[in-house]
């Protein structure tokens, strides 16, 4: 990703990845910095597990407190309610559209940040395929999805602007 390309996150994800951080700053290193001091207290160091994994373990926190403290500080949070007030019917970032496919059947996806998305409760990256076929359509268009597997036809049927629910964060350590 360009480092001109926008941040965007709901404020549920912004408020989980201050959380993750609080509990990774507080809890979790503190904790793990015990451990190793108290490992390395043991002796020999170069065969010491849990000295070792310790340490291993802390690097892998400290990376992700860097990660999450660049993201937090450069992201742009999206409130979709507020986002629905200058939509003007369209499909922006927030926005929880329901399609029809060419089956006929009727899919309803949340447009959420890359830290979001989760397939499988029908949140999709405003960055994935999906998104920016739907990004700026109104109800009534017709978004074209390419797929690896080829092209598909959505209808827009409904574009909603409500606070999104089942967003959860995966932690990568």
């Amino acid at each position: 990703m360009s480092t001109d390309t926008p941040i965007y996150m709901t404020p549920v994800c912004a408020a989980q990845m201050r959380a993750e951080l609080k509990d990774l700053l507080y809890v979790k290193r503190p904790d793990t910095v015990r451990r190793v001091s108290d490992a390395a207290a043991e002796g020999d160091r170069s065969e010491n597990a849990e000295y070792i994994y310790g340490k291993r373990y802390l690097r892998k926190i400290d990376s992700r407190i860097h990660f999450l403290t660049k993201r937090i500080e450069s992201a742009e949070i999206v409130d979709p309610v507020a986002q629905g007030k200058t939509a003007a019917g369209r499909v922006l970032f927030g926005a929880t559209v329901t399609v029809e496919d060419e089956d006929g059947e009727a899919i309803t996806y949340c447009i959420v940040g890359i830290d979001e998305y989760n397939g499988a409760k029908g949140l999709v990256s405003w960055q994935s395929p999906i998104g920016k076929a739907l990004m700026r359509k109104e109800v009534g268009d017709v978004a074209t999805v390419r797929t690896p597997s080829g092209a598909r036809e959505l209808e827009i049927l409904s574009i909603e602007y409500k606070a999104i629910e089942g967003v959860e964060i995966i932690s990568r350590i």
